[in-house]
């Protein structure tokens, strides 16, 4: 993808490729793991991770709510619930701009850490 491109998706050459930390589903706190990149493919940023285990998730997903929100800190991305993992997270993935915040923005949900 070019320079181009990646500014016009909000994203720069410096933008990382993962964060740890917290977020919201909805209105329920989770904490997640997430990585991300290019697809030359399609030309778009994918991303997605592990959502760690909470009842509350689990039950959205197999109630058949898999298009959600994932916000962390002030982003909010529309995010897709897959499936639930046999320890009880939830895997969660995303096309678009990183859900998480730049390294150079700081995050604002509690408890948040970048990798």
């Amino acid at each position: 993808m070019s320079e181009r491109q990646r500014a016009n998706q909000g994203l720069s050459a410096e933008t990382h490729d993962g964060y740890r930390g917290a977020g919201y589903v909805g209105d329920t706190p989770v904490r997640v793991h997430l990585s991300g990149r290019w697809e030359p493919v399609d030309g778009r940023y994918h991303w997605g991770g592990r959502i760690e285990p909470d009842p509350r998730v689990a039950r959205l997903l197999r109630a058949g709510h898999r298009q959600v929100a994932l916000r962390i800190a002030d982003r909010v991305s529309p995010a897709r619930l897959a499936e639930v993992d046999p320890w009880g997270g939830v895997r969660i993935t995303g096309v678009g701009g990183p859900p998480w915040p730049p390294e150079d923005e700081p995050a604002a949900t509690p408890g948040a850490r970048e990798v």
